[in-house]
């Protein structure tokens, strides 16, 4: 049975710690988002017993989301606030 991938894990961070960042940064709150409709789209095909390749391709592109968030993460400050 598939799982919900486990984002905060992945990351190193605190749900807490994300989430405080994320009210302040407007691009992280959009890539959250976006990461989450990956996943929840990665689960669909899994359930659905999509080919293989189809599983692959919906993973690859919540991983480079994920990478983006990581990065996002890892800068200094939110964009939002240099102004």
């Amino acid at each position: 049975m598939p799982v919900k991938h486990d984002l905060y894990q992945d990351l190193g961070r605190s749900k807490d710690d994300v989430h405080k960042r994320r009210a302040d940064d407007k691009r992280l709150d959009s890539l959250l988002t976006q990461y989450d409709a990956a996943d929840t789209d990665v689960l669909k095909a899994e359930s659905a017993s999509a080919s293989d390749e189809d599983v692959e391709k919906r993973k690859k592109k919540r991983l480079l989301i994920k990478d983006e968030i990581a990065r996002r993460l890892d800068s200094e400050t939110p964009s939002v606030l240099h102004r």
